[in-house]
C-alpha cells in the first residue's frame, strides 16, 4: 500500500495529519505493508528568505483579523497539537519561505534520509521553533540524519532540486488537491485536512482489504515463556 503526502513545512496541521496517520498505521498493524512518501507543497512561495514577521502577525495579517483574534487561532492549533501528543510552541515562530527545506528533502531523499528529515524539520519548527528558512539550521538538521555538511553546503547554494520540488507542487493541482495535508491512498482514495485517527485507520482498513493485505499479530510478553512447540516445551 502506497500513501503520498502533500505537505509544508509551515503547516501546522500536517505535523498534526501525520502524527495521525502514523499512529493509525500502527493501531492497525500494517508498518511493514505501508509505503509513506512525502510530496512537497508551498503554502506561499512569495514569503521572503529573510523574514522577521512573527507567525502570529502573518496570521493577522493574512485573515486580516486583529492579533488577539490570531493568537486565540494559535491556541487552538496548539490545543490541537497536544490532544495527538505534540507540544506545539508559536513564541518564537516566523514566517518561513521552505523552499530549500522542500529541496533538501528531496536531496535526503537521494540518500535514504527523506522520512527522518522530514520529521525533524517539522518538529524543530513547530516544537523547538527553529528557524528551518535558514542555511545554518537546514545544515545542522541534515547532519543529525547524517546527511554529508559539504555536499548539504553546496546544494543550498544552489537550486539543485528545485525542480522537482515544482513538479511534486504541478502534480497536487492535476490531483485537485486545494490545500495540505492531503493524503492519496494507492492514487484511488484522497484524505483531506488532519482527520482523526479513527478515519484513516478505516482507509486502510479498507485498502487492506481490497488488497488482501492481513496484518501480522502484535505480540505482548515474553514470547518463549511458557511455550510448547513441536520439539517440547520451555521449562
Amino acid at each position: 500500500m502506497k500513501i503520498e503526502v502533500w505537505s509544508d513545512y509551515v503547516c501546522p496541521f500536517c505535523y498534526i495529519g501525520k502524527k495521525q496517520l502514523e499512529d493509525a498505521i500502527r493501531a492497525k498493524n500494517l508498518e511493514d505493508d505501508v509505503e509513506v512518501v512525502f510530496k512537497s507543497y508551498m503554502l506561499d512561495p512569495t514569503t521572503p528568505t529573510d523574514s522577521e514577521v512573527a507567525v502570529v502577525d502573518s496570521l493577522s495579517r493574512k485573515y486580516q483579523v486583529t492579533p488577539d483574534k490570531a493568537q486565540g487561532m494559535i491556541d487552538g492549533i496548539v490545543a490541537r497539537a497536544n490532544e495527538v501528543g505534540l507540544a506545539y510552541d508559536f513564541s518564537e515562530l516566523k514566517e518561513e519561505n521552505t523552499l530549500k527545506a522542500h529541496r533538501l528533502v528531496k536531496f535526503a531523499e537521494t540518500k535514504g534520509k527523506a522520512n527522518e528529515l522530514n520529521e525533524l524539520l517539522l518538529n524543530r519548527h513547530f516544537v523547538g521553533g527553529q528557524r528551518i528558512g535558514q542555511d545554518e539550521v537546514l545544515v545542522t538538521l541534515a547532519k543529525e540524519v547524517g546527511l554529508d555538511e559539504v555536499e548539504v553546503k553546496a546544494l543550498l547554494a544552489s537550486n539543485d532540486f528545485a525542480d522537482a520540488v515544482q513538479a511534486d507542487i504541478a502534480e497536487s493541482r492535476e490531483l485537485g488537491v486545494q490545500g495540505v495535508p492531503f493524503f492519496v491512498i494507492n492514487r484511488k482514495y484522497g484524505i483531506s485536512g488532519a482527520q482523526p485517527k479513527e478515519v484513516f485507520e478505516q482507509a486502510l482498513q479498507q485498502v487492506a482489504e481490497e488488497e488482501g493485505i492481513k496484518p501480522g499479530l502484535k505480540m505482548q510478553g515474553n514470547s518463549s515463556a511458557g511455550v510448547c512447540t513441536d520439539d517440547g516445551c520451555n521449562l
